[in-house]
């Protein structure tokens, strides 16, 4: 009878179940203990746990190997978003689910945070405890002769019947997954989470912030595309004449460094920088909407003109699901006034899905790493000499406006992957190289050769006969954990400088978020004139099925 190995499947149920929850202790930052969460956010735990148990038994019919198998997986979660935690400051969340498949397409730009003896550690372990698994437990259904190893006479105090029949015992499994399907649904429409990755990781528990944040990503967006700034923004009542060219520079990992080591780092390393700062209509440090990495965050941000609060889940990775459908962006909004908008990024066009976001939010080409095959690289990426003078190419062969978006890629590290010489250190200190400061040089070493960017641009701009307006601006600030620890962590602000052909007067200094940056450029340009519905932007709201609330601990 199939019942005579459901009862001692419960053993094996319930210890994975403690299990589970003993797992996340280890995550950074904590959980509270379970008896301390929302009923809600309990019943989810169960209910995904039940699922995952039930899949495992269909699967390899072996409960004990099973248990081990959802743990394993569970693990490999928070272990990632421990790495995570120390390199950007956020813990794992349910967008970030993509990025495992992301890390075999591009391993550089994630391995290394993880570790690569992590890594192997990792992939020996679960493949020895496969074999281990398969070999050493028995299936619950042997006797029927369809799994891998065929038991055909097992004992007869074996706890499993090995007669059990193959129909009714997987229409039992998938009337306990369904069962833990249907608890992890109900229970999951009455939590609430304020979005907050931290907060919400600490009161719900892993597997229930996940899964409310993936009922968050499903809702409709329409209201935020509504009241996008760049849905009403309104035409100025005459136009430049004629239109200036728009050159945007995304600098990768970019900040003035000497702004956080200025006994350190020489000053000329960003001449260029401090020139066009010298003869800008507008300047200063830049906050983002992201630490270390996460450059769609920012991307988005400036393109959109939306702050990261007032995207609601999408502010995890807003070109997974929001951007793709289409929004409203400065690329739109100049390609009505009849400019050819162009994207410029010397990398794969598929990375964080480009390909398909960058001509939905408006623009007319997008510039991948397959036009830069023969391009000089500096370290592992093209280097951004190479790519400043792939830009200037694009501007000499347009007659009408142009809007290029340069989305570099040069100092996106591992920094502390890269070698450096006594030369590197020479051309970017002012003395000795402090003791764990080798991912600093490298920085710096990027950040002379973008500072020639910045240069090789500006004269370009300068010899063109159009008008132009160049906008820099850092994605975000590098990751360099050696150089924290020894010397102290980075505020997270970046830098920014607004540049006109037209005008060469300094401005004073003017701290800007990087939602309004794209818009006050338009403005200096004179292609815009009203600061649009800024403070009416939508929110998600607090209906079941959308779960928010205020981040406050509880």
């Amino acid at each position: 009878m199939i019942e005579a190995f459901w009862v001692p499947l419960l053993p094996p149920y319930l210890i994975g179940l403690v299990l589970s929850w003993v797992v996340e202790t280890l995550l950074t930052p904590r959980p509270v203990a379970p008896w301390r969460r929302p009923a809600a956010a309990i019943g989810v735990h169960v209910g995904v746990w039940t699922l995952a148990f039930a899949l495992e038994l269909a699967l390899f019919r072996r409960p004990y190997f099973g248990v081990f198998n959802v743990l394993a997986v569970q693990l490999l979660i928070v272990l990632v978003s421990n790495a995570k935690y120390r390199a950007l400051r956020e813990p794992f969340v349910y967008p970030d689910f993509e990025y495992f498949t992301d890390a075999i397409r591009h391993p550089r730009l994630y391995l290394p945070f993880f570790g690569v003896t992590r890594a192997l550690a990792a992939g020996g372990g679960y493949g020895a405890a496969l074999w281990a698994g398969l070999v050493l437990e028995d299936s619950v259904t042997a006797g029927a002769g369809i799994w891998l190893v065929s038991f055909a006479e097992l004992p007869q105090e074996h706890m499993f019947d090995p007669t059990a029949p193959m129909v009714p015992f997987f229409v039992h499994a998938l009337g306990l997954a369904m069962a833990g399907i249907a608890l992890a649904a109900f229970a999951g429409m009455r939590n609430t989470v304020c979005l907050d990755a931290s907060v919400d990781l600490r009161r719900l528990g892993l597997v229930a912030a996940l899964w409310s944040y993936g009922l968050c990503e499903r809702q409709t967006a329409d209201d935020l595309r509504a009241s996008a700034p760049f849905s009403g923004a309104r035409l100025p009542e005459v136009l430049p004449d004629p239109m200036p060219d728009l050159v945007a520079i995304q600098s990768e990992s970019f900040f003035d460094a000497r702004r956080a080591y200025s006994k350190l780092l020489r000053a000329d390393i960003l001449a260029n920088f401090d020139l066009l700062k010298s003869e800008a209509v507008a300047h200063g440090q830049l906050k983002v909407a992201a630490w270390g990495a996460n450059t769609v965050r920012t991307e988005f941000a400036f393109l959109a003109g939306m702050e990261q609060g007032d995207l609601g889940i999408h502010q995890y990775n807003p070109y997974r699901r929001l951007a793709k459908r289409g929004f409203p962006t400065i690329a739109s909004y100049l390609k009505s006034l009849g400019y050819r908008t162009v994207c410029v990024h010397p990398y794969h066009r598929g990375f964080y899905g480009r390909n398909e976001v960058l001509p939905a939010l408006g623009f007319d080409e997008f510039i991948g790493g397959e036009a830069f095959a023969a391009l000089p690289k500096d370290g592992p990426y093209v280097g951004d000499r190479a790519l400043a003078d792939f830009v200037n190419g694009i501007l000499q062969g347009s007659e009408r406006p142009l809007y290029v978006h340069v989305i570099t890629m040069e100092n996106h590290g591992p920094l502390h992957w890269e070698t450096v010489s006594e030369t590197d250190v020479g051309d970017v200190l002012t003395g000795r190289m402090p003791k764990e400061c080798e991912e600093l040089v490298s920085y710096a070493r990027h950040l002379r050769n973008a500072d020639a960017m910045f240069g090789m641009v500006r004269d370009a701009l300068i010899k063109r006969r159009r008008p132009a307006s160049l906008c820099i601006f850092g994605d975000h600030v590098p990751i360099m954990p050696n150089v924290y620890r020894a010397l102290g962590e980075l505020e997270g602000t970046t830098d920014y400088v607004l540049w006109q052909t037209a005008v060469r007067a300094g401005a004073p200094v003017q701290p800007e978020q990087v939602s309004a940056l794209s818009r006050l450029w338009l403005r200096t340009s004179g292609l815009l004139t009203v600061r649009t519905t800024e403070k009416n932007q939508a929110r998600p709201s607090e209906a079941p099925g959308n779960p928010r609330m205020s981040c406050m601990e509880s």
